[in-house]
């Protein structure tokens, strides 16, 4: 049975990726002082401006107005006077973290129990979060995600190459991929938005799109001559980033994961330290379903980790295989709970969490790429063993 779908991306000029990079901008320089910073960043743009908001609980100083500005920069925002670095107004109205949040992450509900060293962090919140893998790429990611991906890093690297100087930091992918019996076969449709100086036409820029972005990512084999091709659809795309429209952190969670293909318990990652187990179970969860599937014990592995606040243990894990598990799913919770500690201070030490690596997660998500501990499939050859 043929079945399309539809996964987006954007680029680190998108204004709310641009909030997302601030904000683990600021977590970055915080961790690489005092690695037992708790924080809760978030961040809003629009022209002119960047507001700089949330908890902070840390024995260091960062100087966040410059944190801010080196971003943007970095981003690509120096043109112009709607919102570029060097005319920017930061404003920061940041606080310590609630006691009655602290209290609860600094002495869980199985530490005042007598319990053991990784029983000392509770969860930062309640809350569910899921972590998704699928075998229909080497990434073990959604084929839809990592290529609307790679287009949105194609578009920024042509642009800081020079390849194509007239673009700007701004631009949006798309990518709908036809299915067969679960199998993907062609690229039905690609929609690619990027922003654009004033001098060059439609017409040569939606050229160089196809032949310098969508070509040089997307296998030719899954093109065809009934591919549609939607390159700047509105038309002129000269105003882009917070200028066009405002930023805020946390509102593209679903590029920042799978591309819609699972269930999303809605937290956001950027800002936060690894006590949230907004960002630290979702790695976890992404890092089980991995290994699961890498493993061969299931071809698509959904996991659903939920936590109450101030309590170390979760309290549900939820596995769905969609059908492809080689032992049942009832059987697969038991083999997490066996294999994996979920206890955030276990989750944090396992995964190298008060590392300052976050900023690069950021943009271009937070699956499915190198670099990363929750992308290790060192696990896979303990778990065959229940094949």
């Amino acid at each position: 049975m043929k079945k399309f779908f539809t996964s987006e991306s954007v680029t680190e000029g998108h204004p709310d990726k641009v909030c997302d990079q601030i904000a683990d901008a600021v977590l970055d320089a915080v961790l690489s002082q005092d690695k037992n910073s708790h924080a809760a960043i978030e961040c809003c743009a629009t022209t002119g401006m960047v507001l700089v908001m949330g908890e902070l609980s840390t024995d260091c100083y960062v100087d966040i107005s410059k944190i801010v500005k080196n971003t943007v920069k970095e981003i690509g925002y120096t043109h112009g006077q709607g919102f570029s670095y060097n005319s920017l107004a930061v404003i920061t109205a940041i606080h310590g973290q609630s006691p009655d949040i602290a209290m609860g992450v600094n002495d869980s509900a199985e530490s005042r129990a007598g319990g053991g060293e990784y029983d000392k962090i509770g969860a930062g919140d309640q809350g569910m979060m899921f972590g998704y893998a699928v075998n229909e790429t080497e990434e073990l990611m959604p084929l839809t995600v990592v290529l609307s991906q790679k287009l949105a890093m194609r578009l920024a690297d042509v642009r800081k190459q020079g390849i194509l100087p007239y673009l700007r930091p701004d631009g949006k992918t798309q990518v709908t991929v036809e299915y067969d019996d679960k199998k993907p076969v062609r690229v039905d449709t690609v929609v690619v938005s990027a922003q654009h100086d004033e001098a060059v036409s439609q017409e040569q820029l939606r050229k160089d799109i196809r032949k310098y972005v969508i070509d040089e990512v997307i296998p030719a084999h899954l093109l065809d001559e009934n591919t549609k091709y939607f390159i700047n659809p509105t038309g002129r795309f000269e105003v882009g980033g917070p200028e066009g429209d405002s930023g805020l952190t946390g509102r593209k969670i679903i590029v920042d994961t799978y591309g819609g293909r699972c269930a999303h318990g809605g937290g956001s990652f950027s800002g936060k330290d690894c006590t949230k187990v907004d960002r630290s179970a979702a790695y976890m969860a992404r890092y089980i379903c991995k290994n699961i599937v890498k493993a061969g014990l299931a071809d698509e592995c959904e996991i659903e980790l939920a936590y109450a606040i101030g309590v170390a243990n979760p309290v549900s894990v939820f596995v769905n295989t969609f059908g492809t598990g080689k032992i049942s799913d009832d059987k697969l919770v038991e083999v997490i709970r066996e294999n994996f500690d979920l206890r955030p201070a276990a989750i944090i030490e396992k995964l190298r969490l008060r590392e300052p690596n976050f900023k690069r997660t950021a943009a271009y998500g937070h699956f499915g790429r190198e670099g990363f501990t929750w992308e290790n499939t060192d696990m896979a050859e303990t778990l065959k063993k229940y094949l």
